[in-house]
């Protein structure tokens, strides 16, 4: 059957914002879209081009919401593979603050926030003061529609309109100092970093830079250690979909992903976007669900995902956590995590208390603190596996504490010795450029390849 109407809608996940939702208009009635987008709370960033942008990481679900509406109008409707998978998922808040509130009333109470969000933004709600009242961000301001003043509570996605209401400014100014004197302060409170990214995704960018930007040269194969970082995010979701013992919690903010071993003794944390050298991956293990950590494992958001899927397939390989409580490191299991790294020919030198292992090309090493190891009840930082420049200014960086398991630390150091990754060569300054703006980017593949045998 032939639409109604000449308008053909193709919906995709946003460039650069994770949850944000693109809009792709054509048809010759490509106008009759856009005003039911934009009545639907969606941003016009370039021609045809729409961005649906939310301060509650709903945008998937509102996406779909509109798909529907645009298709009962007579309208075709589009939507990618990838963002059908966000429509599709189902996911809760990890320790959400209303923890009462069933999955369809948070939607409710976020949506009720995103609404004073927009009326903010858009002028209708004039925000006259606001302060902190000790837990969060408190405001007063009036609806210059009907006049009518009010408390605003919260921030982001569980801001919310008290039920004190005002006939007046003056009156909601007086009473809203006199609660909050000595933290009041004129206008509107400084944007979150939730907020602030909302603005960027309805920025506008080129959706045509894909179709125009030079293909990408093929990628190196270089050892493991050099491999790009790849995408963290798509190689824990892999994870999870494959490994169905490991729950996957979310905390209300969504910054970080959590998962969550059936026995309850593993646990993953991922925290999403943090900057290159600063903690990105801590895995701790227990002894049982209530006890202190047996270990503790860090890495930086800049280790290669080779590297880190090869750890997320030993935790998965039975009990690969498991360890002895407060027994001593010997030199002999020392010798046996690190004999990959000797029979690879990485250079052994001992200083004091470090005791180190360098690839050939220096561009890569392990370090052991021998102090540290006398510590096993602290979990502190044992060991240290580092690339770049040297182990003081490091690429990335991944830390493991004494107890860390013997055949965990053997593997992390065979795939060190002879796996191989892919690094994309660099292009010039004018291609980062364009793909900076594709509406398409490409995400160096995660891939390791790794000797045919090999031993735990």
């Amino acid at each position: 059957m032939t639409p109604a109407i000449d308008a053909h809608v193709r919906l995709d996940t946003h460039p650069t914002h994770p949850s944000a939702v693109t809009a792709d208009l054509t048809g010759t009635q490509a106008r009759v879209a856009l005003m039911a987008l934009e009545a639907a709370g969606w941003s016009v960033v370039a021609d045809n081009i729409l961005v649906l942008a939310r301060i509650d990481r709903e945008e998937p679900y509102w996406a779909d919401d509109a798909a529907k509406r645009l298709i009962t109008e007579g309208m075709t409707v589009e939507i990618t593979p990838r963002l059908q998978e966000a429509m599709d998922e189902e996911w809760t808040w990890a320790n959400y603050p209303m923890p009462w509130c069933t999955r369809s009333e948070i939607r409710e109470v976020s949506n009720a926030a995103q609404k004073i969000h927009d009326d903010i933004r858009d002028g209708r709600l004039l925000i006259h003061a606001h302060a902190h009242d000790g837990h969060t961000t408190v405001a007063i301001g009036t609806y210059l529609d009907d006049g009518k003043s009010v408390c605003l509570h919260g921030e982001d996605h569980l801001r919310q309109v008290t039920d004190i209401t005002y006939d007046s400014p003056a009156q909601a100014l007086l009473a809203f100092e006199k609660a909050h004197a000595a933290k009041m302060r004129p206008g509107p409170a400084p944007l979150t970093d939730i907020e602030r990214a909302a603005i960027e995704a309805r920025s506008a960018f080129d959706a045509t830079a894909a179709k125009s930007a030079p293909a990408l040269p093929e990628p190196e194969t270089v050892p493991v250690y050099l491999a790009d970082t790849g995408d963290h995010d798509a190689l824990l979701d892999a994870f999870l979909d494959a490994h169905g013992e490991f729950e996957k919690r979310r905390t209300w903010s969504d910054d970080t992903t959590h998962a969550i071993h059936e026995s309850q003794t593993l646990r993953i944390e991922h925290v999403h976007e943090t900057p290159a050298h600063e903690t990105a991956w801590t895995i701790a293990a227990y002894e049982t669900p209530v006890s202190d950590r047996m270990w503790v494992l860090t890495a930086t958001s800049a280790t290669p995902a080779p590297v880190l899927q090869e750890l997320l397939t030993h935790l998965a390989d039975g009990d690969g956590w498991d360890t002895v409580i407060g027994a001593p490191v010997h030199e002999r299991m020392v010798t046996t995590a690190t004999q990959p790294l000797s029979d690879a020919g990485w250079k052994h030198t001992v200083d004091a208390r470090w005791i180190r292992w360098t690839s050939p090309d220096g561009d890569a090493g392990v370090q052991f603190d021998a102090f540290a190891a006398q510590h096993p009840s602290q979990n502190l930082a044992t060991w240290t596996v580092w690339a770049g420049t040297g182990p003081d200014q490091p690429t990335w960086t991944i830390t493991a504490s004494p107890q860390t398991p013997s055949t965990l630390l053997t593997d992390l150091s065979e795939t060190l010795a002879h796996a191989t990754g892919t690094r994309q060569a660099q292009p010039c300054r004018e291609h980062l450029t364009r793909l900076a703006t594709s509406a398409t980017p490409v995400a160096p593949a995660v891939t390791a390849s790794r000797p045919a045998s090999r031993s735990r």
